[in-house]
This record gives C-alpha cells, sequence and structure tokens, in this order.
C-alpha cells in the first residue's frame, strides 16, 4: 500500500485532483466527508461542537449550520483551534479504519485539506500539494462558490501560506492551468504513484 497525503489551499483545485484520481485508480479517503460524518445529527461530535460554540451554529433541522461556523471560527484563530480539538481526532479514527480497510496494494490518497497546519506530512509516504497562485483561489470562491470577498480572504489567511505548503510537497501540481493539462499532469503523477507502489511492494523481498 502506497499512503499518499493530498492537500492544497482553498479554491486551488485539490477537489478535482482527487477525482481525476479515483478515476485513475486511487482509492480515496476525504477527510472534508469524513468531517461532515462526524459531525451530523446524533453524533457526539456535533454534541462536542454545540457545547463549544452554542445552539447558534445549528440549522433550523438540527443539523450544523456549517457557514455559520465558518464564519466564527475562520476569523478567529482561537476559535479555530478549539474546533479543530473537537473534529481532526474524530477525522483520524476514521481515516484510519478507512485505510485499513483497503487493499494492500492500493494506492490510497488521503484528501485532507489542512494537512500542513496539522504538521501531519510524516504519516504519509509522499504528499502532493496542488497549487495555484492566490489570484486563481480568490477568483474561483467568489465566482464559483459565492463567497464574499472579504470571506474568501479570511479563509485563505486561515490557512497555511502557499509557500509553507510547498515546502512539504514531494510532488507539486500546479492548477493555474486549463482542465485538459491538468488531467495530463495528473495522469503523469498517477503512473510516478502506480511505479513507487510498485517498488515498495517488491523491497522487503531484494
Amino acid at each position: 500500500m502506497l499512503k499518499v497525503g493530498l492537500t492544497g489551499g482553498i479554491g486551488a483545485g485539490k477537489s478535482e485532483v482527487s477525482r481525476l484520481l479515483v478515476e485513475c485508480g486511487a482509492v480515496l479517503i476525504d477527510a472534508d466527508r469524513i468531517a461532515r460524518e462526524v459531525v451530523a445529527p446524533g453524533t457526539p461530535g456535533l454534541a462536542a461542537v454545540v457545547d463549544a460554540f452554542g445552539e447558534d451554529v445549528l440549522a433550523a433541522d438540527g443539523s450544523l449550520d456549517r457557514p455559520r461556523l465558518g464564519s466564527v471560527v475562520f476569523a478567529d484563530p482561537e476559535k479555530l483551534a478549539v474546533l479543530n480539538s473537537i473534529v481532526h481526532p474524530l477525522v483520524g479514527a476514521r481515516s484510519r479504519e478507512l485505510e485499513a480497510a483497503a487493499a494492500e496494494d492500493s494506492v490510497v490518497v488521503h484528501d485532507v485539506p489542512l494537512l500542513t497546519e496539522n504538521g501531519l506530512a510524516p504519516l504519509y509516504d509522499l504528499v502532493i500539494v496542488v497549487d495555484a497562485s492566490p489570484g486563481t483561489q480568490l477568483d474561483r470562491l467568489v465566482r464559483r462558490r459565492g463567497m464574499t470577498e472579504e470571506d474568501a480572504r479570511a479563509r485563505m489567511a486561515a490557512q497555511a501560506t502557499r509557500e509553507q505548503r510547498r515546502e512539504i510537497a514531494d510532488i507539486v501540481i500546479d492548477n493555474d492551468v486549463p482542465l485538459d493539462a491538468l488531467e495530463r499532469r495528473v495522469k503523469d503523477v498517477w503512473a510516478d504513484l502506480v511505479r513507487r507502489a510498485r517498488a515498495s511492494r517488491r523491497a522487503p523481498r531484494e
């Protein structure tokens, strides 16, 4: 098994890269998706979030109002740290369960938005960083996700810098490019991952 950490700043296009890697054959473990699952209604995770931030972060149906919670924590590093201390251990435990269930010869890609911020690079055999310029990130967040420019900039500022992400990267995928160019780059990266996975399986017998 080759364990790959995939990360990138908000709006960099990491989700598109993870989708392309799955098309190539990767087993994807999506930390964002798991983060939603562990704070679903009725979970201990949601109860802990409400204890920390109050019932104002709940929607009318009792689910977590993620935009409202985001507006609270992303402009306040201390509150963001509190939220992370609740959610990240739960996400980590579930991610390990899913990894253990994957086939031994799999390339397992962990899509982890805050991989850099939380110092998680050592957990993986290699790290892929999806990189885009801040201008591209801002444009995508405002135009595609409907954020205000102020909210988008606050989300970007709450994350690691572009330079910090690139420092931990074994592979960088430039996503300031058209989709067809991105697809070609991801296919090249996948071929490299498959070679590494095969080499790692041979190594103990050599």
